[in-house]
């Protein structure tokens, strides 16, 4: 069997499109460096920077300090939602986050990859959608193209590199189902 070589030269994103025009992508690259990623208490004003750069944010959502987000117009947070410390929304693709869903600290959504077939090493995009309820752990990556269905859950650490049932807990890596998700009032 004949081995070709990886060949990061050929590598061309031209056509991958962000979204927004060079000067907006360069003041967010600012204020996501300055403001939004920084110690400074207060999820209020961090929401309302998102909403100036086009997320569309709903009520009552906390963003902790140190939280990184790729491009705040490819964004979409659902009511009572939190973003704990240090996360990192990688969203070259769209990132839709449900309703009461919680993202825990260090966690990583991940939407873009490289084809580690391809010569040329190219760039792969997927959207990622977080229904209502769902619980992303600590440390945890969610890889591009998953949806995590309604409460499910995926443990401190795993990687969720396929879709996630809903009401079910995730773990490892990558993340298989180990239990049912069981709400108590």
């Amino acid at each position: 069997m004949v081995q070709i070589s990886t060949d990061q030269s050929r590598f061309n994103n031209d056509w991958y499109k962000p979204g927004g025009n060079a000067i907006l992508r360069l003041f967010w690259y600012v204020v996501n460096h300055l403001l939004i990623k920084s110690a400074i208490p207060g999820s209020a004003w961090r929401v309302f920077l998102l909403k100036l750069y086009g997320a569309e944010m709903g009520s009552g959502i906390v963003i902790k300090p140190g939280v990184s987000i790729k491009y705040p117009w490819r964004l979409k947070i659902g009511e009572h939602s939190w973003i704990g410390e240090k996360v990192w929304i990688d969203n070259l693709g769209n990132v839709e986050i449900g309703k009461h869903c919680c993202i825990s600290q260090g966690a990583l959504l991940l939407c873009g990859n490289h084809d580690y077939s391809r010569s040329a090493f190219d760039l792969k995009v997927g959207n990622i959608r977080l229904e209502d309820g769902v619980w992303i752990g600590a440390k945890s990556v969610v890889c591009p193209g998953v949806t995590c269905l309604t409460h499910a859950v995926l443990s401190v650490g795993s990687v969720a590199t396929k879709d996630l049932e809903s009401y079910s807990i995730y773990a490892g890596v990558p993340a298989a189902k180990v239990r049912e998700r069981k709400i108590s009032g």
